[in-house]
């Protein structure tokens, strides 16, 4: 009989697999990164338990393309500043990609908030354009110049916190007990630039980021890196506790019904 492909893999064929994962050059990827303080009470109402705020309360959005063989993957995420006990790191909300490939290992694997979205980064000149997009909204924009060349940071560690559950097959809680990961990326840079100019948040029902503005923007820059990635389970955490989050996950239809802050757009 000829090979059935969605048949058992063999003990072999699986160590290949992971031999060759671990053998992967440097990918490196094009991206703005924006930072701007925000309001406090708003950082914390959306970090679910035992995550809680750090002292600044600040929002970090990356938007970038990653040079992968084949199409390039348009990668976006919007996170608020967070601690865990002495760590501290960040809470992405929502992270829009391209591709499917980039949705499973990082939302089954490390429980990353990925949906489907369309990440733009455009440079003409100086002129810059950045911008996150779902369901035909350009929920996050950012926009500006670049001015000129900024010295290369060292290598540097960062830590992003996850949640990674199941919802329960019959709609009711969730299937299995909830984990907290920290994943540790360790980035270097090649090239970073400043850039002048501003950061717009639109209203979305289903990605609400316009709840958390721009204050005062700390920076824009434009640069390229290259970065690897690992997680740990830390803690089991109470699924009653998260249950009232996890409509950041998904797209939520009464979401909807959720209306914008009093005042907001």
């Amino acid at each position: 009989m000829a090979r059935v492909r969605y048949g058992a893999r063999t003990e072999k064929e699986i160590a290949a697999t992971r031999t060759a994962g671990a053998r992967l050059p440097d990918i490196w990827s094009t991206g703005v990164v924006a930072v701007w303080e925000t309001d406090p009470d708003a950082v914390a109402a959306v970090l679910p338990p035992p995550l809680k705020p750090t002292g600044s309360p600040l929002v970090r959005v990356t938007v970038s393309k990653v040079g992968l063989p084949g199409p390039p993957l348009g990668a976006g995420s919007f996170a608020v500043a967070a601690a865990h006990g002495a760590v501290e790191g960040w809470y992405p909300l929502v992270m829009p990609m391209t591709q499917e490939r980039a949705l499973t290992g990082g939302r089954e694997v490390f429980g990353e908030p990925k949906k489907l979205g369309e990440v733009t980064v455009e440079r003409d000149g100086s002129g810059l354009r950045a911008a996150l997009a779902r369901h035909g909204i350009a929920f996050v924009e950012v926009r500006g110049t670049v001015d000129s060349e900024l010295p290369l940071p060292e290598p540097a560690r960062r830590t992003d916190f996850y949640f990674k559950f199941l919802p329960a097959v019959d709609g009711s809680g969730l299937d299995t007990g909830p984990v907290l990961v920290h994943c540790v990326r360790r980035e270097k840079v090649r090239r970073l630039e400043r850039v002048t100019g501003e950061v717009v948040l639109r209203e979305s029902a289903y990605d609400p980021v316009a709840d958390l503005p721009v204050l005062r923007l700390r920076e824009i820059t434009l640069g390229e890196k290259t970065s690897d990635q690992s997680g740990r389970v830390v803690e089991r955490v109470d699924a009653r506790a998260l249950l009232p989050y996890v409509h950041q996950r998904y797209d939520d239809p009464l979401q909807l019904l959720d209306a914008p802050p009093e005042g907001g757009s």
